[in-house]
């Protein structure tokens, strides 16, 4: 794999493991159906990513993913749930986009950055959804569950169509996190 094949191989993984941390579901059938439509190429080892039986299972669990979100108090139980599968799913997306290159360094990469990103979103979610638990009693908890949806099928579909735009727009994302980190930690340690 030449250096700008593999570039845009990490910005997929980078892409899609976003994605996962908003939704574990939705990026593994985007990774599906765009390995099945063509528009992204799976080695031998994740071609079964691409079958009939694997994307109608990836979803049937992307829609009740998505539903149970929208259930009060089931919600805040899916983060349980959710936030190691979302680092599991962030790994192998990444990996399944790195087919090819060195096997150390895909897996490093995969569990590192793939997982690391998913991880960091999904921690990141079930922050909000807490916060919104707590001060609104569940009720603006749909908002925030749309909000995460749409955002999980926007970064799945940046990181199929325009990877390089998806990775900037992660990096972006994790710029963000790390400042408001950052800035609570300070704000606490003022007071």
């Amino acid at each position: 794999m030449d250096l700008w094949s593999a570039v845009v191989a990490f910005s997929l993984g980078l892409g899609l493991s976003a994605a996962c941390g908003f939704r574990v579901f939705i990026p593994l059938l985007a990774m599906g159906v765009g390995a099945r439509a063509g528009l992204i190429e799976l080695g031998e080892s994740w071609a079964w990513m691409s079958e009939t039986w694997v994307i109608a299972a990836f979803a049937a669990a992307t829609l009740f993913e998505v539903g149970g979100y929208y259930i009060p108090w089931v919600d805040n139980l899916l983060d349980t749930i959710t936030t190691p599968s979302a680092i599991v799913a962030g790994v192998i997306v990444t990996s399944a986009s790195l087919d090819g290159i060195d096997p150390a360094m895909q897996w490093i990469l995969s569990i590192v950055a793939g997982g690391g990103i998913a991880g960091t979103i999904q921690l990141g979610t079930a922050v909000t959804r807490a916060a919104s638990s707590a001060t609104t009693g569940g009720v603006g908890n749909p908002v925030v569950s749309t909000v995460e949806a749409g955002a999980s099928v926007l970064f799945a579909l940046l990181a199929i169509l325009v990877p390089i735009v998806a990775a900037i727009l992660v990096v972006g994302l994790m710029i963000l996190a790390i400042q408001r980190i950052v800035h609570r930690r300070r704000a606490l340690g003022r007071n």
